[in-house]
């Protein structure tokens, strides 16, 4: 038994991306007496979820947790849905590519959203109660994090596993040395702001809680 996890490489103006570091460091792992399975996906539309489905179909996993990084986030955020809409935002991939008010799947009746299957609220009440700042979030945006997550929700359904993989987004902050890196780019000395932060070994086990309080849920069927 498996459990899926995947983060990003980084993009944009950010030189390192804990969401991809997590990904690696927790790969091979034992959390809730199954094996994590760590894969860092590369920040392009198309090749992020052709990976994905490659991963969904070579692990059979129990549980998919992806996550990526949002700068500017106070505290871990779990994602509640993922909406048929890509648009950079202004901020191409790292293939270049731009789509502006595009939907991710665009034939048929394709749902407007999916909703993540982790139990949202329960992940975040325990993040809240091991000291870890945490928060339910209604908006994964519009960029690769919320595309994975509509992507990665439609194909468990299309593979008719929809019902037995939970399956959703958490959103995580830059690190200390993130934030002290972005600094010295800005006006830190001259009174300038810092970016918000969480180190690395608490975001780690808020992506180790995640999978526990997953994996509980599902054993109970609660």
């Amino acid at each position: 038994m498996t459990l899926l996890l995947t983060g990003y490489e980084p993009f944009g103006d950010h030189d390192r991306n804990p969401s991809g570091e997590i990904a690696r460091k927790l790969d091979g792992e034992t959390v809730a007496d199954r094996e994590v399975v760590g894969h860092v996906l590369p920040v392009e539309f198309d090749r992020a979820s052709d990976e994905m489905e490659a991963l969904l179909g070579d692990h059979d996993p129990e549980v998919v947790v992806a996550t990526g990084l949002a700068a500017g986030r106070t505290g871990v955020s779990v994602e509640r849905v993922g909406i048929n809409v890509a648009d950079c935002a202004g901020v191409p991939d790292n293939a270049d590519a731009e789509p502006r008010n595009e939907r991710i799947r665009g034939e048929g009746d394709a749902p407007a959203a999916y909703f993540a299957t982790l139990p949202v609220v329960e992940v975040v009440s325990a993040l809240l109660e091991s000291g870890i700042p945490a928060r339910v979030s209604n908006t994964a945006g519009t960029h690769l994090c919320n595309n994975i997550l509509y992507r990665t929700r439609a194909q468990l359904e299309a593979d008719d596993r929809g019902a037995d993989v939970p399956m959703g987004f958490v959103h995580l902050p830059m690190t200390p040395e993130g934030a002290a890196e972005k600094a010295q780019d800005g006006e830190a000395t001259s009174g300038g702001g810092v970016e918000p932060s969480l180190p690395l070994e608490l975001q780690a086990e808020a992506v180790r809680r995640t999978f526990e309080v997953t994996a509980s849920d599902r054993e109970t069927g609660s």
